[in-house]
């Protein structure tokens, strides 16, 4: 009887060494991974598969970005630019404002005016007969009414070489002649078209001249 207690007594022990890890991890893998976690308790997930937060929220606002546009409002007094740059500061601060100054002149290639509309729309359909298309007749000012343009250059070389391009192609009655420089500054506004389209009420308002056009982009032609 006694044999029996004590060997009861020892299974028991051994089950609970055995439970325990006291005799070896034998074959389960569950037992010597858990053996191997550093404060396990303290492990949380944070994502499955998904971005970070702030790289959503990023990726969001990107999406919604509108397109920029610009627009410019040319012609402007020294006074008046730097009223309207304060209106759009205060009233529009989103938009980006550009100022510029330029000096326009230089040299022009033209036919000198001819004496009524009729001449000037015969001349046209010559020079078109020349496969010259780069051209305008002008209507003002008066001193040039019914003149052809046919190209505004920044250096009498240039001016030079268009007048040799059309000579060549049968032009006799073109010249050269040198433009009046005239100082003018223009406002260069950039931002959403949304905003922009609000601020074409917000100049009528304040009394501003002139409604704002688009920017020019590279070379424009002569007029």
């Amino acid at each position: 009887m006694r044999a029996a207690v004590f060997l009861l007594i020892l299974a028991n022990l051994m089950f609970f060494a055995w439970a325990q890890g006291l005799l070896g991890t034998g074959d389960n893998p569950d037992t010597l991974r858990l053996s191997q976690q550093l404060l396990a308790e303290r492990v949380r997930v944070i994502s499955r598969d998904e971005p970070p937060a702030e790289a959503s929220v990023k990726a969001a606002k990107a999406e919604k970005r509108e397109p920029e546009a610009c627009v410019m409002l040319g012609d402007l007094t020294t006074a008046e630019l730097t009223r309207v740059e304060a209106l759009i500061k205060e009233k529009a601060s989103a938009l980006r404002v550009e100022r510029s100054e330029t000096a326009s002149g230089g040299f022009w290639v033209f036919i000198p005016p001819l004496p009524n509309k009729a001449e000037a729309e015969r001349k046209a359909s010559e020079l078109k007969r020349f496969k010259i298309q780069d051209f305008a007749v002008l209507q003002e000012p008066a001193a040039v009414r019914f003149a052809i343009s046919l190209g505004v250059f920044s250096s009498r070389e240039a001016a030079e070489s268009r007048l040799e391009e059309l000579r060549a192609k049968g032009v006799r009655s073109a010249k050269i002649g040198e433009r009046e420089r005239n100082a003018s500054a223009a406002l260069e506004v950039r931002g959403s078209e949304a905003l922009l389209a609000a601020l074409r009420p917000l100049l009528a308002e304040n009394g501003v001249q002139g409604a704002p056009t688009a920017c020019r982009s590279g070379r424009t032609a002569a007029q």
